[in-house]
């Protein structure tokens, strides 16, 4: 069996390949693979494993060998899943290698905002704390996160791990009802809790029924020094009504991981928006990389390749 890797780059140069190349007989790695060079790369390989590359149609029907898709990854989004059932392709994705990850990135960012972190940090290059006239700094309200309310949109395992971090704290956690399934749903909708939210989180996918979910409708809802993190996926927030809201003191702090295209080749209004005096931070959508979130996804993806040999035996 041969199996090709289109993107190692998205993995880093730090991770070990080697539980993939004692699944496979030939496994032939590129770091990028441009749209030009799919087809000619995956022709004669029964398996391509692939992170952010697209496979759509056009590109698995010329590949009559492929027979296997793993995904270094837990959305398959890129890949065209009708096309590959009807050519019978197997798809294999991982979940939850990030967990713990992710949830340290987002407690990072919701302790990062409740202390007014970014603002702080510019008055002190500033200057600012040299002219105080005393001892420290106290012109930005800040929060202190036991006995506050942190709303999860999402209760999956990360959602979860989230809660049991921020419990930590004594902050009290709530989730909500999923998204578009509310009337089904003994919990409580967002547009209920977000009232009484000092914090919203959230850990769920992007679909028709979570894009936009955080508009200015639900921004209006919320308490104005409420905390927004988003380490899910860009598009679940309307970011210009987030920061509009910010701007106007509307809200209390933004964090953001993820923006709906990466990268943001043509720039976005909240990486500009770093260069002003805001409780935001925008990253660069690396809450996943830790070393180990990284060593997960090989380790996942080669079990992925080993379940598969044996459904075939």
């Amino acid at each position: 069996m041969k199996a090709v890797i289109l993107d190692t780059a998205t993995l880093g140069d730090d991770i070990d390949l080697t539980p993939l190349h004692e699944e496979v007989q030939e496994l032939e790695a590129h770091d990028i693979t441009s749209p030009e060079e799919r087809v000619t790369r995956l022709t004669g390989a029964q398996i391509a494993i692939v992170n952010k590359v697209v496979l759509d149609a056009k590109v698995l029907e010329a590949l009559p060998e492929l027979e296997l898709i793993c995904v270094l990854a837990t959305g398959t989004n890129n890949i065209d899943m009708e096309a590959a059932k009807r050519l019978g392709i197997d798809v294999r994705n991982v979940t939850a290698y990030g967990t713990q990850s992710v949830a340290q990135h987002t407690l990072m960012l919701m302790l990062a905002l409740a202390n007014r972190l970014p603002l702080y940090q510019r008055d002190v290059a500033a200057g600012r704390w040299g002219e105080s006239l005393f001892f420290c700094l106290m012109n930005h309200r800040t929060l202190e996160l036991a006995g506050k309310h942190l709303v999860i949109v999402g209760q999956g395992e990360l959602g979860r791990r989230v809660a049991t971090l921020a419990e930590a704290f004594g902050t009290r956690v709530s989730f909500t009802a999923r998204p578009g399934n509310e009337a089904s749903d003994d919990r409580p909708s967002l547009a209920d809790l977000a009232p009484e939210a000092d914090i919203v989180s959230l850990h769920c996918p992007l679909t028709e029924a979570t894009h936009h979910l955080i508009d200015a409708d639900m921004l209006g809802r919320m308490q104005r020094d409420a905390l927004l993190i988003n380490c899910a996926r860009g598009g679940i927030i309307d970011e210009l009504a987030a920061l509009d809201a910010l701007r106007g003191g509307r809200l209390g702090g933004l964090g953001i991981d993820t923006l709906p295209a990466e990268p943001p080749r043509d720039g976005h209004p909240l990486i500009a928006a770093a260069a002003e005096p805001l409780n935001l931070i925008v990253t660069p959508h690396n809450a996943w990389i830790t070393p180990e979130a990284r060593a997960n996804v090989v380790r996942l993806t080669a079990e992925n390749l080993h379940r598969w040999y044996q459904t075939r035996a």
